[in-house]
């Protein structure tokens, strides 16, 4: 469904079963040699997220992408699963684009964690002009995402992104907006949960 030019939810996209098998393999990444944590960004807070990136590495000090994670304990991002890939850029060419993401930034997130509104914007400046898409799934409990215009003046609206739905942002939405205000605990399908696992996909 698309709710705006370039912005495009896909309720449901994954089935139960498929939910509960991602959820199982993002845990796993999140439990293994580079396991997630919760990076500290510029000015000293830290972030109400474990984070674990895939591909390459978001330096929450720097803002850039790097290799290894230089910011927390110099080890390689593991590598992102071809099948990651794959549902990324199948969700993206329904939504009219062409991509093969090569990094993937997973956040977990529990009852307390919030996302501020933000812009993804680190990305190449000529992968940001070419509006090349940024691709997330939800796993677990849903969340109360908000979502507005490539201004932070511009007013943002609320949408309920639940367990198995995939949102696309390009072209014209490619620099909206956005964050995570709540989640609602609870409401994770069986196999997944307690909390949220979000994927974002990127290109570089």
């Amino acid at each position: 469904m698309q709710l705006e030019p370039g912005l495009f939810l896909f309720q449901s996209r994954l089935d139960a079963a498929a939910q509960r098998e991602l959820w199982t393999e993002c845990r796993a990444l999140a439990d293994g040699p580079a396991p997630r944590y919760p990076p500290t960004v510029r000015g000293g807070r830290k972030m109400s997220v474990g984070m674990l990136c895939l591909g390459r590495h978001w330096n929450a000090l720097t803002y850039t992408y790097e290799e290894r994670r230089s910011d927390f304990d110099g080890v390689m991002a593991p590598p992102i699963p071809e099948r990651f890939v794959d549902l990324a850029a199948a969700a993206a060419a329904d939504a009219g684009f062409v991509v093969r993401p090569d990094l993937c930034i997973m956040n977990y997130y529990t009852a307390e964690s919030r996302m501020g509104v933000h812009q993804d914007k680190d990305e190449r400046a000529e992968t940001i002009a070419a509006g090349i898409p940024i691709v997330s799934i939800s796993l677990g409990d849903a969340a109360r995402f908000v979502i507005g215009g490539v201004t932070r003046k511009e007013p943002t609206r609320p949408l309920i992104l639940r367990s198995g739905d995939v949102l696309v942002m390009g072209g014209p939405a490619r620099l909206r907006f956005h964050g995570v205000t709540r989640i609602l605990t609870g409401t994770a399908p069986h196999g997944t949960g307690p909390g949220r696992i979000n994927l974002t996909f990127r290109k570089w």
